[in-house]
C-alpha cells in the first residue's frame, strides 16, 4: 500500500531547530526542498503542509510542540481518510547510535511523546515509522535533556549520512514497496559495535517536552506508632 501522508517530528522555533529531537524535521525538510515541494503553513492543522507531487503524497510538519503532534496528522488523515497503513511518520530513536536508520511498522514508542499523541490520537500503532538514530544519553544523564541539545558536528554528520540514505530510498517508501527499502536501509546503515562491557539498560522515563507541566506530588501522611504518637517524636 502506497504512503500517502509523510510526518517529520520536531519542535517548532529557532532554539530546537538544531536539536536531535528535530531530526524528523530534518529529512522531511530536506526531501521537500529536493524535489520542489513548498510548505505553507496551515492554521486549521497548525502545521505547515507540502504537497509531493510525483507521488501526491502529503508532507507535515506539526508546529505544535511535540507532545501535540498527533491533532495535525489525526486532523489531515481523518480529512483524507487515509488508513494509518498510509502514513510514515520520521522520528528521532535513542535506542540506535548516529548513523543509523531503521524503518518499522507498529511497536513499541519507548517514552516519545510525539509518538505517544500520535497513536493516541489514531487510536493504533500501525502507522509506518523512519526511525534516526541519535544514540543515548551518557550515563546520569536524562533523556529529555539529551533530545533536546544540539548534537556535536561529528554526530550531526552521521545523522545527515543516515538521513542521506533513506532519501534515497524514500520514493520506493512512497511507492508502497516497503520490504525492499527496508531491506537496504538495514543493510546499508550498520549498527556500531557495543563496547566489550555493556551497562544493563536503562529504560527513559517519557521525554518532558517544551511547555509541559508535570503534575504536582501529593506530600506523604505521617506514620503514627501504636499509641497514635509520631514515630520518631522526641519527648
Amino acid at each position: 500500500m502506497a504512503i500517502r501522508l509523510v510526518v517529520g517530528l520536531g519542535n517548532p522555533g529557532k532554539e530546537y531547530e538544531r536539536t536531535r529531537h528535530n531530526a524528523g524535521f530534518w529529512l522531511v525538510e530536506r526531501f521537500a526542498a529536493s524535489t520542489g515541494a513548498h510548505f505553507r503553513k496551515d492554521p486549521k492543522y497548525q502545521a505547515l503542509v507540502a504537497r509531493h507531487d510525483a507521488s501526491g503524497a502529503w508532507l507535515l510538519l506539526p508546529q505544535s510542540f511535540m507532545n501535540a503532534s498527533g491533532r495535525a496528522v489525526q486532523m489531515l488523515a481523518g480529512f483524507f481518510k487515509l488508513k494509518p497503513e498510509e502514513i510514515l511518520v520520521v522520528h528521532d530513536e535513542l535506542d540506535f547510535p548516529p548513523g543509523v536508520a531503521r524503518i518499522k511498522q507498529g511497536g513499541g514508542i519507548a517514552g516519545h511523546n510525539g509518538l505517544k499523541d500520535i497513536s493516541q490520537r489514531l487510536a493504533t500503532h500501525d502507522y509506518w515509522r523512519l526511525r534516526l538514530g541519535v544514540g543515548r544519553p551518557p550515563a546520569g544523564s536524562e533523556g529529555a535533556d539529551y533530545v533536546l541539545q544540539k548534537p556535536p558536528a561529528e554526530e550531526r554528520a552521521a545523522i545527515d549520512s543516515a538521513i542521506d540514505k533513506a532519501l534515497g530510498l524514500l520514493p520506493q517508501m512512497l511507492a508502497g514497496d516497503m520490504q525492499s527499502a527496508m531491506n537496504k536501509l538495514h543493510t546499508e546503515t550498520k549498527e556500531e559495535k557495543p563496547p566489550a562491557k555493556k551497562e544493563p539498560e536503562k529504560k527513559e522515563p517519557p521525554i518532558k517536552e517544551p511547555g509541559k507541566k508535570e503534575p504536582e506530588k501529593k506530600a506523604e501522611p505521617e506514620k503514627k506508632g501504636l499509641f497514635g504518637g509520631l514515630l520518631g517524636r522526641k519527648k
